[in-house]
């Protein structure tokens, strides 16, 4: 299986959960046909979860996630284990909870059946170790738990255990991009300033997906940078159906696209796709209700050197204290470290999250809200801080028609929002 070059963020994450040595490991070498995990007979072998990316036809990208033995509790390291176990659940699309044949009491598979369904997560029962036969109470458990049968030692059931992944992954695990925004033969402007972050000779990656989903649907992408917009606009045929830019320029960009034309960010696309924009541009509503010295909490999904100008650790600092009015007190978490306590946060502003599953975007949204605390991503922010707010959103019927026509039935969530700022 041939393994691309997709970034793990946009694969459909199958986690793999179980006991200690229920097979989890050998599973993933052996649906990879690759010595990925270690494997061995000592309980608690795996320590931090494994990623194996790999192409799974016909679903494409996948990434294959080896998770420690979630019935450890032999310390304070088994606890480490287990919980970066169970922070892997918060980005899994697809589980697959692996028993031993030969297992006696089923009560934690039970458990974590009922959990993975609570939370809304697609699951397959895999019983492994077949070759070795099989226990009496995971017979029975059979009859009214459907399940797929493996030895991961001898390849027996794999091919198996594929095709059910198939046939029950999610397949609107993602929304697109753009392309629903778009007709072909449509023209899009992409503007694209040369970002500093971006290793060299790279475009940053929503901007490449962009591109991806402009050519996917059919449309003529036309690339440049902010300094050529105005020229690049007066040489096209025809005005462009939408144009995006990147949101650090929104300002200049705002003001050389002609009003008729739709515009936004990189950055809300990238919101719209990996978690719920409504609940973004709803949260930018507290950036107005902000005092001095409240608590800010700028989330960023991977880790990167901080350059001199670095967006998250310094232009959005300056940007929000510029329009509070005030200093406050902003703190910055890279990569995996979201807090699990928010309450003390007046408001959250997450990056675009490109590196992150929607599912994960979503459960860090959804957290946030669960305790309160209201959050937006990097472009909304921009946008409003900005006050190019509503044309931000003039790419999105079912948010911006409340400009257009404001008796119009629509979430009143959104109602509430625009309200709130006197423009409803």
């Amino acid at each position: 299986m041939k393994v691309s070059r997709t970034i793990r963020g946009d694969r459909l994450h199958i986690a793999v959960f179980g006991r200690m040595n229920a097979g989890k490991s050998s599973l993933i070498n052996a649906i990879t046909d690759q010595p990925v995990a270690i494997v061995s007979e000592i309980p608690g072998t795996t320590t931090d979860p494994v990623y194996k990316a790999m192409e799974l036809l016909p679903l494409g990208p996948v990434v294959l996630v080896d998770t420690a033995g979630l019935d450890d509790r032999s310390g304070e390291l088994a606890d480490q284990r287990r919980d970066k176990a169970l922070r892997v659940l918060q980005k899994t699309d697809l589980a697959l909870l692996v028993v031993d044949a030969m297992t006696t009491d089923l009560s934690f598979e039970r458990e974590w059946l009922d959990n993975l369904k609570e939370k809304s997560v697609v699951s397959v029962v895999v019983i492994n170790k077949t070759d070795s036969g099989m226990g009496e109470t995971v017979r029975a458990w059979l009859s009214e738990t459907p399940a797929v049968r493996v030895s991961a030692l001898s390849g027996e059931g794999i091919e198996e255990l594929k095709r059910r992944i198939i046939e029950v992954a999610p397949r609107d695990w993602e929304p697109p991009f753009l392309r629903d925004l778009i007709q072909p033969g449509e023209v899009v402007v992409l503007v694209t300033p040369i970002d500093l972050g971006a290793p060299k000779g790279r475009l940053i990656m929503p901007q490449v997906k962009a591109l991806r989903d402009v050519l996917d649907a059919d449309a003529i992408p036309v690339m440049c940078k902010e300094r050529e917009l105005p020229a690049t606009l007066s040489a096209l045929k025809n005005p462009p159906a939408l144009v995006i830019t990147d949101s650090q320029v929104f300002p200049q960009v705002s003001a050389d696209v002609p009003e008729a034309i739709p515009l936004t960010s990189f950055s809300i696309l990238s919101a719209r796709q990996k978690g719920d924009l409504l609940d973004l541009v709803e949260g930018a509503r507290a950036i107005s209700a902000l005092k001095a010295h409240d608590r800010v909490l700028i989330a960023e999904s991977c880790s990167h050197h901080p350059l001199e100008d670095d967006i998250g650790r310094v232009k959005i600092p300056r940007w929000l204290e510029h329009f509070v009015g005030a200093e406050l007190n902003i703190e910055t978490v890279p990569g995996s470290a979201f807090p699990d306590d928010l309450e003390s946060y007046k408001l959250v502003v997450h990056c675009g999250g490109c590196t992150l599953n929607r599912r994960e975007m979503m459960s860090r949204i959804n957290q946030a809200k669960s305790r309160g605390v209201p959050i937006t991503n990097y472009g909304v922010l921009i946008a409003y801080v900005k006050n190019v707010f509503p044309r931000a959103l003039s790419p999105f019927p079912d948010l911006f028609c409340l400009y257009q026509t404001p008796v119009r039935k629509v979430d009143m969530r959104l109602r509430r929002f625009l309200a709130g700022r006197g423009e409803v």
